[in-house]
């Protein structure tokens, strides 16, 4: 397994999520929550893949499908250090649940970290 560098808000259920994904396919919490791993209900796994999507980690596919980004795929290679993607907070993330990070902009319709 890569050494990973998660940021100080992210869990186990983050890492279980991102590679349940990578493994089979993009996903739907509730999906996830019926599969083997997950002792969590899919209202928590919906939860954190708000989370995770306002991290750049995870992007919406269809619905309430979520699918990697590359910044997700990176992280879990290793590559990408979690704690300089966007920080994730409760008012952050449900107040607008399609709210582009602030330090993102929009390139050939991607969103990417400015740094």
């Amino acid at each position: 397994m890569p050494d990973r560098q998660s940021a100080s808000w992210m869990n186990q259920v983050d890492e279980r999520i991102m590679e349940w994904i990578r493994e089979n396919g993009f996903a739907s919490p509730g999906i996830l929550s019926r599969e083997r791993g997950f002792e969590v209900s899919s209202g928590h796994i919906r939860d954190r893949c708000r989370w995770l999507q306002y991290a750049g980690m995870l992007a919406p596919v269809s619905g309430d499908l979520y699918d990697l980004t590359s910044e997700g795929i990176l992280y879990l290679k290793g590559e990408l250090d979690a704690s300089h993607c966007p920080r994730p907070t409760p008012s952050k993330v449900f107040e607008d649940r399609y709210a582009t990070p602030p330090d993102w902009v929009e390139a050939r319709g991607r969103f990417r970290v400015h740094l």
